[in-house]
């Protein structure tokens, strides 16, 4: 079977490259023709985008961290994972090389709270609930935004309000310039451990009221880099293995308008095997375990203006998702470990705001989710889920003050062909957010929110054969947040604007869902754990300068002071112990040099210690790490187009760390990216 899917990869590899060739020839050439003019125009409007970006930031009740897609494209980031590790109060959860799995933790509620939007719509995962955001690239993204509690707007669907944080990515929608009517990007980014990633995004203007988008990417690396690992006694360097991957994604959009209103389409492939960098203990430092992945789906949105009144808002999705895991070091009583998983979901969702008077607005969202999952697995309880979510959300608007408050219905419905489900489940969520300038004259703000919510179990954690546990509650969360904004903009200054940021918040978790090793690393126990006490403290800073004319310089600052504690049973030796994986001081600081046609950034990111076990104690400790990453850039005009050179140097001290204990991270490495616009 692995020759098999070997064979596939390489007809698919073929396929890419033909392909992206073939559309650099054949694709008209004149119509991306460009006068000084046009350029012009096109950086007013960057600008204008960019303090829109930052003043959405300060008027939000709810933290919110934005990073742009110029930001994007400048971070020494591969996928959305890497450039998820600006924001504060979040952890990455890295397994180590380009293949593995990378998940979020927002303040410490735990990777299942935090949903990922993809222009506007879920992506789902009733198996374990875990969104691997390596598997989304940057490429065509206009932007990636953080919400602490939930997204302040209220023409949303009912699944927005859902979550306890949410990330939202927002795919590039096409502009063109008068006369324009296509645009293409050709890329090519290779590096360190044999990268190489083509990628492609062409843009098509079909008439006035509709524009076309297809981008594709392909990435194949071997993951191989050297580590130091070390027991305490000898010390060796040894060479990462099977963290090989091989991915192919490829995404097709519409975009349309209508009278009084607008609509998109997407439909969205996803091709990948790996290798499973195990964990580095007992001195073994071969790994066989592979992976394959295959998800599809499709999704489309419509909003229009039925009144002056009334607008509505309705979104679907079709998704399906094939996963199989191999592991020829372990065998079953039928052969060696092979897993296939296949799950569907279908989604509806019904949203509309009314405008009462000009200080009161209302909405109602109702949304329909069916998800199934099938397994070859010996007594697999094949779980189906009915989801029904209901909201109803209300805001007031005065000169300098905003209130917002929210009522969600969450009905949860579960059927299994073998034992018997975890049962039927209602819950009902209030969430209340404010936002108060205390100025007429100055942007300095007050904000604040409160948001009580729940997970549900996953299809894992529930219906597992030999694993799952059926009698496990949902894990609820209030959180509590109360912060200060203020926002200045300079006009012909050199000190440009200043951004400031700070929250301080508290959460509480209840019946936390956790796993522990039962008999062996295959048979695990679920249950529920008492308490979870969180109380942290944020700050975001950004601001920009020009020095001397031509030059510009922008600076952000970001900085999480937390305390996650256990606090289940005064009883316990662990009582007030600061949960795994949690470090009481983090932060990140980046810098960005515009000059002419050059652009150079750095970035510095620091995670403090932290515990890998719920025991605080000296073998449990991990030391804390830094990152230091540089890029340089440069840009010049090629005939019709335009070329950018850019490179980069990642972990410019070659500093050796686990985010995971035992999960070695790659030391000093480098890439080099060259993209040709027309």
């Amino acid at each position: 079977m692995i020759k098999k899917h070997s064979a596939y990869m390489g007809t698919m590899r073929f396929f890419i490259f033909s392909s992206i060739l073939w559309t650099g020839f054949l694709l008209p050439l004149n119509t991306w023709a460009q006068t000084d003019s046009t350029k012009k125009s096109t950086q007013l409007k960057e600008i204008r985008i960019r303090e829109y970006r930052l003043t959405e930031q300060s008027k939000s009740p709810t933290p919110l961290q934005i990073l742009s897609g110029e930001d994007l494209k400048r971070m020494n980031s591969l996928s959305v994972a890497d450039a998820l590790r600006y924001f504060s109060g979040l952890q990455l959860k890295d397994y180590g090389g380009i293949g593995g799995l990378k998940t979020v933790n927002v303040r410490s509620l735990g990777t299942n709270h935090t949903a990922v939007f993809l222009d506007g719509i879920q992506i789902g995962n009733a198996q374990n609930g875990q969104v691997d955001l390596g598997k989304f690239s940057l490429n065509n993204l206009e932007e990636i935004s953080l919400y602490s509690g939930q997204k302040p707007e209220l023409l949303l669907p009912a699944r927005a309000y859902a979550s306890a944080s949410s990330i939202y990515l927002k795919t590039r929608v096409p502009e063109f310039e008068k006369n324009q009517h296509q645009q293409l990007e050709l890329g090519l980014k290779g590096g360190s451990f044999g990268l190489i990633n083509p990628t492609l995004v062409y843009q098509y203007q079909v008439n006035d009221h509709l524009n076309a988008s297809i981008n594709t990417e392909y990435i194949h690396a071997d993951g191989k880099y050297k580590f130091r690992s070390t027991n305490g006694v000898y010390d060796t360097t040894a060479v990462r293995n099977n963290a090989d991957v091989e991915r192919f994604r490829l995404q097709a959009a519409l975009f349309g308008k209508f009278k009084d209103g607008k609509w998109q389409a997407q439909a969205y492939s996803f091709l990948s095997e790996r290798g499973l960098p195990g964990a580095i203990v007992s001195n073994r430092f071969d790994f066989t375990q592979r992976i394959w992945d295959r998800d599809f789906f499709v999704q489309g949105s419509a909003e229009k203006q039925l009144s002056s009144k009334l607008r509505i808002l309705v979104n679907g999705k079709y998704s399906y998702a094939y996963q199989r895991y191999l592991d020829p070091d372990f065998v079953t009583t039928t052969g060696l470990l092979d897993n296939r998983f296949k799950e569907q979901e279908a989604y509806f969702s019904v949203s509309g705001k009314y405008k009462i008077n000009s200080i009161w607005e209302a909405a109602y969202a109702s949304d329909f989710t069916y998800q199934t999952l099938d397994a070859n697995i010996y007594r697999f309880a094949y779980p189906t889920r009915n989801t029904f979510l209901n909201v109803l959300s209300s805001s007031l608007t005065f000169d300098q003050l905003n209130v917002k408050a929210s009522i969600l219905s969450t009905t949860v419905i579960d059927r299994v062909k073998v034992y018997s489900s975890s049962g039927d489940k209602q819950v009902f969520s209030p969430t209340v957010m404010l936002s108060w300038k205390l100025l007429k004259d100055k942007d300095i703000r007050i904000r604040a929110f409160y948001k009580d919510i729940f997970r549900m179990p996953t299809f894992n954690d529930l219906y597992y054969t030999f694993i799952g546990n059926t009698l496990l509650r949902p894990e609820y969360a209030k959180q509590y947040d109360v912060g200060v904004t203020y926002f200045k903009n300079f006009k012909n200054q050199k000190l440009k604007f200043i951004d400031i940021q700070s929250d301080v918040y508290y959460n509480r978790v209840k019946d936390k869902i956790v796993a522990q090793p039962g008999a062996n690393l295959y048979r695990w126990i679920m249950y529920n754990i008492g308490l979870v006490d969180i109380r942290g403290l944020e700050i975001n800073a950004k601001t920009a300068f020009e020095p001397f004319t031509d030059l510009m310089v922008n600076l952000g600052l970001t900085y999480t002071c937390q305390k996650a504690i256990d606090i289940t049973s005064k009883l316990e030796d662990q009582y007030k112990d600061q949960i795994p994986y949690i470090p009481e001081n983090s932060g990140s600081f980046l810098t960005r040099l515009d000059y002419h046609h050059w652009r150079a950034n750095y970035s510095f990111i620091y995670t403090g210690f932290r515990y890998n076990q719920k025991a605080n104690i000296i073998e449990n400790y991990m030391e804390p790490w830094y990152t230091h990453d540089a890029a340089i850039g440069y840009e010049f005009k090629l005939k019709k187009g335009s070329v950018s050179v850019n490179g980069e140097v990642n972990n410019l001290l070659n500093q050796q760390f686990d985010i995971i204990p035992n999960f070695p991270m790659p030391g000093r490495n480098y890439r080099l990216t060259l993209n040709y616009k027309l």
